[in-house]
C-alpha cells in the first residue's frame, strides 16, 4: 500500500504555509542534532576531565604543586572540576597570606568560591539544553497546527467538487499529515536527549559537590596542621 508513496511529492504539493511549517520543524530538528552532537562530547569531556582530575588530587601530591599545574595551564584550559579546585585553593591562599586565624572565615570564603565556580561550570553544561526541551514540547503541536492548516485549505478546495470520492481526499490528507509526521521527528530526539542530558548533568553536579566537600576537610586538616606547629 505505502509502495506509492512519494513523501517529497506530498511536501512539494502541500500549501505554502504548511510548507512554512515543515521548514520550521526541519531547522528545530537540524539544531536539535547539532546541539545533540556537541552535549555528547561534552558530557563525556566533563566525566573523563573529573575521573583524571580525582585521580591526580587523590595521587598524594602536594597541592600547591598541582595547584601551580592547573594555573599555570593558561587562562580556559582547566575545565570541570580543575576549575573549582583552582578557585577553592586560590581563595584559600590569599586568605591565608592575610594572616587571617579565624578558621571559619578562611573556610567560609574557599567554600563560597568553590560553589561559583561549581555553579559556572555547571551552566556551561546545561547551556543550550532548555532549547530542546522547548523542541520537544511545540513541535508536536507546530506539527499539528500544519496539518489543521492544510486539512481545512484541502476540503475548502473539495467543496467546490461535485463528485468527492476517497481517492480524492486522500492525497490532500496525507499532505496534511506529513506537518504532523514532522513534529513528531523533531520532538522525539530532543525529549530523549533533554531527559538523557539533564540526568547527566546532575549527576556531574553531585559529583562537583562531593568533591567540593572533600576539598574543604582536606583544607581544614590542613589549616589544623599549620595551627599545631
Amino acid at each position: 500500500m505505502n509502495a506509492g508513496l512519494n513523501i517529497f511529492k506530498l511536501i512539494a504539493d502541500a500549501s505554502l504555509p504548511v510548507q512554512l511549517v515543515m521548514l520550521l520543524l526541519l531547522v528545530f530538528s537540524f539544531l536539535s542534532w547539532v546541539i545533540i552532537i556537541r552535549k555528547h562530547a561534552q558530557m563525556k569531556a566533563a566525566m573523563e576531565n573529573a575521573e583524571a582530575f580525582e585521580e591526580r588530587f587523590w595521587s598524594g601530591g602536594d597541592l600547591a604543586g598541582l595547584f601551580r599545574e592547573v594555573s599555570h595551564a593558561g587562562a580556559g584550559a582547566s575545565t570541570g572540576m580543575e576549575t573549582i579546585f583552582e578557585a577553592g585553593f586560590r581563595e584559600f591562599a590569599r586568605q591565608r597570606q592575610r594572616r587571617s586565624n579565624d578558621t571559619r572565615l578562611v573556610m567560609e570564603s574557599t567554600e563560597r568560591a568553590m560553589r561559583v565556580a561549581g555553579t559556572r561550570e555547571i551552566g556551561l553544561l546545561e547551556r543550550n539544553l532548555e532549547f530542546l526541551a522547548n523542541v520537544g514540547s511545540i513541535s508536536p503541536y507546530v506539527g499539528l497546527f500544519g496539518t489543521v492548516w492544510g486539512i481545512m485549505g484541502a476540503f475548502q478546495g473539495l467543496g467546490e467538487l461535485k463528485n468527492v470520492t476517497i481517492g480524492v481526499v486522500a492525497p490532500h490528507i496525507s499532505e496534511a499529515l506529513i506537518a504532523t509526521a514532522m513534529g513528531l521527528f523533531a520532538a522525539i530526539p530532543a525529549v530523549w536527549a533533554y531527559n538523557r542530558y539533564a540526568t547527566k548533568v546532575e549527576r556531574i553536579a553531585s559529583r562537583y559537590e562531593v568533591f567540593q566537600e572533600e576539598f574543604s576537610s582536606v583544607l581544614q586538616r590542613q589549616i589544623q596542621a599549620d595551627d599545631g606547629r
